[in-house]
């Protein structure tokens, strides 16, 4: 089993992984007070060493226990009771921060990617949103947003054009990595809505100006709104999420470099995404206090499973195209 160090989280509290074989960890969920044990030990990070499955109400007590389950023994296929595996101790390590640094994010997430299959597409991005925005009012996200200077910079645009059937739809904010701001947002529901009311644009095209794709949601903008709860409401009313699941199989994303956060999960609902070889891959968010927000709990899993999609939450991993191609992330690798 990899040696774990227990990290210190932003408020002083330190988190020892509770490592457990297979048989404890099923005599802990047999129990009908196991969230109250795992509370008791000040633990919120579960290494299970062992494989196995486990009895229904073992397994109904999962849905709602308050704790980051990670499987650490190698297998053919994830456990499904567990949030995440991870074989190597270098991994093991970086959730180990993850988890410590920013507990309440890091179990919001897993308890969200949990449930994650049992929802359909708007079932999931309402229930993303509304973990998003708890967070957005929690502690965590408050101490990442008080330690980063707000910089003002130039409001980014999408650029549209018509080609006959095709619809060209081009991020244009290159000089931050075409960082995704409310101007984009706006912009890309403008022209996916376009495509929507108009069948006969039968294949849209989404791509990036510069140096990358999307290197995620513009840092500056975050928490921006004057409460979370409107936060909500207007995420879900100007969903790029939503629009690019319903024309998803006349979608083709073309992504390179920086494709974080949301410009991942964007592109993740796309029929079909070409990545250049450059392209570098990550789900950022839980460091920052949060759970993915743009569509990336719903796009990711149903392209490479819950287990991968928490893995890249929790670890802040960054993959290359060519894992991302073996994992089904994306499609194609062009030069």
């Amino acid at each position: 089993m990899p040696r774990c160090r227990p990290g210190s989280g932003r408020y002083g509290a330190v988190i020892e992984p509770l490592s457990l074989d297979h048989h404890a960890f099923t005599e802990l969920l047999a129990r009908p007070d196991a969230p109250d044990q795992i509370r008791e030990v000040g633990n919120t990070l579960l290494l299970v060493d062992g494989d196995g499955v486990l009895d229904p109400d073992g397994q109904g007590r999962l849905t709602t226990l308050p704790a980051v389950i990670v499987s650490i023994s190698p297998t053919d296929a994830p456990p499904a009771w567990a949030d995440a595996v991870a074989r190597e101790a270098e991994t093991v390590e970086r959730i180990v921060t993850s988890v410590s640094t920013n507990p309440l994010a890091s179990v919001a997430f897993a308890l969200l990617m949990r449930s994650s299959d049992a929802r359909d597409v708007g079932a999931g991005l309402v229930a993303e949103s509304t973990t998003y925005s708890m967070l957005q009012g929690g502690p965590e996200f408050a101490a990442w947003r008080s330690s980063r200077p707000v910089t003002e910079r130039r409001r980014g645009q999408v650029l549209v054009e018509r080609d006959m059937h095709r619809l060209l739809v081009t991020l244009d904010r290159p000089e931050v990595h075409n960082a995704l701001d409310t101007a984009i947002r706006d912009g890309l529901v403008d022209a996916l809505q376009l495509a929507v009311f108009d069948p006969s644009i039968t294949d849209v095209e989404l791509s990036g100006n510069g140096p990358s794709f999307c290197s995620g949601g513009d840092l500056d903008e975050f928490g921006s709104r004057a409460d979370p709860a409107s936060a909500h409401l207007v995420r879900l009313d100007r969903s790029v999420a939503r629009l690019l699941a319903e024309l998803a199989s006349r979608v083709t994303a073309r992504i390179h470099g920086s494709t974080m956060g949301s410009g991942i999960e964007m592109a993740a609902f796309a029929r079909n995404v070409i990545a250049r070889h450059d392209t570098r891959i990550a789900l950022p968010e839980v460091s920052l206090g949060l759970i993915p927000g743009a569509g990336g709990t719903v796009s990711l899993p149903r392209r490479i499973g819950r287990h991968r999609t928490a893995l890249l939450g929790l670890s802040g991993t960054v993959i290359s195209a060519s894992t991302a191609l073996r994992w089904g992330l994306v499609d194609e690798i062009v030069a």
